[in-house]
């Protein structure tokens, strides 16, 4: 592989002037990366259920040793997994799975994540809550902050709020608010090159001097929005000492409240020859591609500003979701969303935090939408929202209302392809019903006779 001259140069400087074994380095360029999956232990919560998902993924038992969830993959086409689309699996490189095992968000926490799309960080981030707290993921690109939606909503988190907004305005708005940030921090992408065509083009348009000051700029609104004792984790794709350990000691030098914090080490990474307690994923000492990551604690004391993040309890009797629910969701789970549910025009949400605390902000979504109320001639009815069943378990769902099918099962591809298919013996015969794939919910359809309507929105069918 063709390699940017700069970047060798660069390279060798390093290995000659630091403790890190190059031999293997330049030849891991010419290797393929490494495939992986994270699976959601929110939704695949025991072992043999990640053992279902393993088969129905091809994939074997061979975790990433720095990952609860992960694991390594031969398959070349996890994306087109029913188990992808229910939200169960995630395609994400090794190495990038590091970081927020290294946040480790607990249940209750308010966490940034700062630089969210794709989403595979924040989907670790959504499961480690378990619906408690609050995750804010941002986008800055607009585009981009659409996929980040599709895969926050394929994950089933109810607690999250997607921004599409940069730092500064965030910092302006919630200082001292988060317990925990996560930058995944723009960066050259030397550590992508060998699995991406176009890093070693973004390379040499956008270099290391390019991103430097960028990442500058996260950091100090990163160091404004959290709170006294919060945590910080600060990594990048790439290999630039300036992009790494320079650009955290520089930011520990006009921060000295802020410490770093040492970790264990598990196999495969590596410790920074520069900065103690900086981990370092090599793709030739690793399995997986080459990355960075620090983990930062400010030991400040102080009271942290206070702020009312509840959403406003309103009572709504809106009969027809209230019947809707009664009709696919067994008769202990029917009131899950009693005196939560706010109607703005006729959509209907649960938010995850009040809509006052986000003044100002551009807002892509606020917790859940539930679906709008319709008027359909002189009726009005409920219409919910495709993203609804993915917030859903099986345990929850009526034994009429939900029709689970094999992996492999033909009716299943038919179903992601938005085909009419043949409703089981075992539905009620007319109304909504949950579409899944081994046990997992996929999505909606509707009891036609003998047939289920298929209600697979366009967007995210297969081909």
């Amino acid at each position: 592989m063709k390699l940017p001259e700069k970047f060798t140069s660069e390279m060798n400087a390093f290995f000659k002037a630091y403790d890190v074994p190059e031999d293997g380095f330049w030849d891991s360029f010419d290797l393929p990366s490494e495939k992986a999956i994270r699976i959601s232990r929110s939704k695949a919560q025991d072992p043999e259920a990640r053992e279902a998902v393993l088969k129905g993924t091809d994939c074997h038992d061979d975790p990433v040793s720095w990952c609860d969830g992960g694991y390594y993959s031969d398959s070349d086409k996890p994306g087109r997994s029913p188990f992808y689309h229910a939200g169960v699996v995630y395609p994400q490189e090794a190495s990038a799975m590091l970081p927020a095992s290294i946040l480790n968000a607990k249940p209750g926490d308010m966490v940034l994540d700062m630089c969210a799309a794709p989403g595979g960080k924040a989907t670790r981030i959504g499961e480690d809550l378990k619906g408690e707290g609050v995750l804010f993921a941002n986008e800055i690109n607009f585009k981009r902050s659409k996929a980040l939606l599709r895969n926050i909503e394929r994950a089933g988190i109810p607690n999250a709020v997607i921004l599409n907004e940069t730092p500064e305005n965030i910092a302006f708005a919630l200082p001292g608010f988060f317990d925990k940030i996560i930058i995944d921090a723009p960066c050259s992408g030397e550590g992508m090159m060998r699995r991406d065509d176009q890093a070693v083009r973004s390379y040499l348009k956008f270099g290391p001097e390019t991103v430097i000051p960028i990442q500058k700029d996260i950091l100090e609104a990163a160091a404004i929005l959290l709170k006294n004792k919060g945590e910080i984790v600060y990594s990048t794709c790439t290999f630039c000492i300036g992009e790494d350990e320079d650009q955290i000691i520089s930011f520990l030098e006009r921060h000295p409240e802020f410490k770093v914090v040492e970790h264990d080490l598990p196999e495969g990474v590596s410790g920074s020859p520069k900065l103690k307690g900086a981990m370092r994923i090599w793709p030739h000492l690793a399995r997986g591609d080459g990355h960075f990551c620090v983990h930062l604690r400010r030991d400040e004391e102080g009271a942290d500003p206070q702020y009312g993040i509840d959403p406003p309890v309103k009572k709504k009797n809106e009969e027809l979701f209230e019947m809707f629910i009664e009709d696919i969701l067994k008769p202990e789970y029917k009131d899950m969303y009693k005196d939560s549910v706010i109607k703005a025009g006729q959509s209907l949400t649960v938010p995850a935090v009040n809509d006052r605390l986000l003044a100002g902000l551009k807002v892509v979504k606020n917790g859940m939408f539930l679906g709008e109320i319709e008027t359909k001639g002189s009726k009005k009815i409920f219409s919910p929202s495709n993203s609804l069943p993915l917030l859903l378990d099986q345990k929850m769902i009526r034994e009429d209302s939900f029709m689970s099918l094999p992996a492999d099962d033909l009716m299943l591809n038919k179903y992601l392809k938005g085909e009419t298919i043949p409703a089981s013996e075992t539905l009620k015969s007319s109304g909504y019903i949950v579409v899944g794939v081994e046990g997992f919910p996929l999505g909606l359809g509707k009891v036609l006779g003998s047939m289920i309507k298929n209600m697979y929105p366009a967007s995210w069918r297969v081909e």
